[in-house]
């Protein structure tokens, strides 16, 4: 029975929590600390501000923690598919949807018309990364980590991981 609770508290709130991870917080709440008493306020406080530390998607971090808390290693699973469940189903309906029609051309026109939409909401988050980064570490170091990255990647075909991995050592040692 727990293992359908630990569902049910991270999956009500994905459906209902419109808005993503930050608008669900209140509903997920909602369920551990009010519905299935197994936080107290102060607890999933805490829950919270450990996962906004973290990266990733907030409800996925809590809904692992919380699931491990009360149903160990497959309670955590169970929490993160409950987290992620509706937005699954919601895909799976919507790519079937698109594979049915791919051929109309409303859909293709469609397709024509989110692909720069798209290319501009990635262009304005890497100029607020660039500016928040010019910020932090002045231009000079934002220039040598940019181009350096751009010719490890285009020039030398290093993986983008390791790219991350390196400017991440970077940091650390000259500007930590």
């Amino acid at each position: 029975m727990i293992y359908w609770q630990i569902f049910l508290a991270f999956f009500i709130p994905g459906i209902l929590g419109y808005g993503g991870g930050p608008a669900s917080i209140p509903l997920v709440e909602n369920e551990v600390v009010k519905r299935y008493d197994w936080m107290t306020v102060q607890e999933f406080s805490e829950v919270l501000a450990l996962g906004n530390a973290l990266p990733g998607p907030i409800a996925t971090k809590m809904a692992g923690y919380i699931g491990y808390e009360q149903g160990g290693i497959l309670g955590a699973f169970i929490g993160v598919f409950g987290a992620v469940a509706p937005s699954l189903i919601v895909m799976i309906f919507l790519l079937g949807l698109l594979y049915k029609y791919k051929d109309s051309p409303k859909v293709k026109r469609m397709t024509l018309y989110v692909r720069p939409v798209i290319a501009i909401l990635l262009g304005i988050m890497a100029w607020q990364f660039f500016a928040e980064a010019q910020v932090q570490i002045g231009w000079l170091q934002l220039i040598l980590i940019a181009v350096s990255s751009f010719l490890l990647i285009e020039s030398m075909k290093v993986h983008p991981a390791f790219v991350i991995v390196i400017s991440l050592v970077y940091g650390a040692v000259f500007l930590g």
